[in-house]
């Protein structure tokens, strides 16, 4: 099921696939992040999927809420927008309710016709020609990055590589101080965490406190940006345009946080899992050293595998039946793209790793619709041309021991990923 190495055969996996048949389905609770910080939601996805497509959990950390499960049920829930909201006001765009003393708008969590001109204000940084640009500024960096990894000792990729590298772009993006890039990261950790004793922070006060301190930083840059000519980066480009320049504290705070979490998860937890995912598939791994032009289809591929956001919630503004399923008016309805993604009857062998699938765009990693992820060709763009990079410098690149997963149940990806490059 997993390729070349037998995950299935792992006695937490095969605990996961006796629970996941032996459970009642009423019992399910999918949104569990301990499955996903252990990998063992896999087997509970797919029994929803053969059994119950549309599921409800009625009881939870986050408090009951809808599955859909399968990706054309996925689709159309993403399009239908007079029933099914994205709206900050209603919780947002996580299983996980935004606390209401701090719900922020963003244009991810917006609806029509707001979401579309607050969105229009930031889609020049991802055209054809700004991408070129942006390309010779990637590849730099990232031979950089690369030159300066030690060979033959064990180091953390997480750490030295997509950190690093999304941190550096994202820096790019904003025009932010080169000198606190890290902060970008830290702040995009703090945004998507669960707050607990084991967590990043330890209350929702705390991390309250630290995304004020982004918005108390970002804002004496924004001074800055709005005082001066437009320039092309990102911060400038809100700061002067007509559908966000005068945007109230909340809703600024809430879109930079969707750009840095945007532009930090997405590629970061990708750039992880490719090389995790070579390392499960050598003879993938072995077919794309010797051939490097595979790297067009394997970017959309890995992406597709990893699935960076493991799932997107909207709210049910009416009462509604789908698929026979009474959905009532402020029910929470989760999109899992990490189930769609494995959709057997919209993807040919869905767990099997592809480096050359015939189609390999055929994923929902992004979403889909108007909400779909605006700075894909920027995630795609990054990681071809740091794959192109590593192609070039290093025969294999080893993974060592098991990655550290993240505990949520929405940013699927790692915290450690341990390898080894040949000396």
């Amino acid at each position: 099921m997993h390729g070349t190495i037998d995950l299935a055969g792992l006695p937490h996996q095969r605990a996961a696939r006796e629970q996941a048949q032996s459970l009642p389905l009423e019992a399910f609770d999918v949104a569990n992040p301990e499955l996903f910080k252990t990998d063992t939601f896999w087997p509970y996805f797919d029994r929803l999927r053969r059994e119950e497509p549309v599921h409800y959990c009625k009881d939870s950390m986050f408090g009951p809420y809808w599955s859909v499960t399968k990706y054309n049920d996925i689709m159309e829930i993403e399009t239908n927008h007079s029933v099914f909201s994205s709206a900050a006001s209603l919780g947002g765009i996580t299983v996980r309710d935004a606390p209401t003393d701090f719900r922020r708008e963003s244009f991810i969590a917006m609806d029509q016709p707001r979401h579309g001109a607050q969105r229009k204000t930031v889609a020049p940084m991802f055209t054809p020609t700004h991408l070129d640009q942006l390309a010779i500024n990637i590849r730099q960096r990232s031979a950089e990055c690369l030159d300066n990894l030690p060979k033959g000792e064990i180091f953390d990729w997480v750490d030295q590589v997509s950190i690093e590298l999304t941190t550096q772009m994202l820096a790019v993006l904003f025009d932010f101080p080169w000198e606190d890039r890290r902060k970008l990261t830290r702040w995009s950790d703090v945004a998507t965490t669960l707050p607990g004793p084991d967590g990043l922070v330890a209350t929702e006060e705390e991390r309250q406190a630290e995304l004020r301190e982004c918005a108390t930083y970002f804002g004496r840059l924004w001074k800055d940006r709005i005082n001066q000519p437009p320039k092309s980066d990102l911060l400038s480009m809100m700061a002067h345009s007509d559908a966000t320049r005068d945007m109230d504290p909340n809703n600024f705070l809430g879109n930079l946080v969707l750009l840095i979490v945007g532009g930090n998860d997405t590629t970061r937890n990708t750039l992880s899992g490719s090389l995790y995912a070579l390392n499960q598939h050598p003879d993938q791994y072995a077919r794309l050293r010797a051939n490097p032009d595979l790297i067009d289809s394997f970017v959309p591929e890995v992406i597709r595998w990893q699935t960076p956001l493991a799932h997107m919630r909207r709210t049910a503004l009416s009462d509604f039946e789908f698929r026979g399923k009474q959905i009532k008016k402020g029910d929470k309805v989760v999109m899992w793209y990490v189930s769609g993604n494995r959709d057997e009857e919209a993807i040919d062998r869905p767990y099997e790793f592809i480096i050359d699938r015939a189609r390999p765009r055929t994923h929902i990693s992004f979403g889909f619709g108007i909400h779909r992820c605006v700075g894909l060709r920027l995630a795609e763009l990054q990681l071809k041309i740091i794959w192109e990079e590593i192609l070039k410098r290093f025969g294999n690149i080893e993974v060592v021991g098991e990655p550290k997963r993240v505990y949520s149940s929405f940013v699927k990806g790692y915290e450690t990923l341990p390898v080894r490059i040949a000396g």
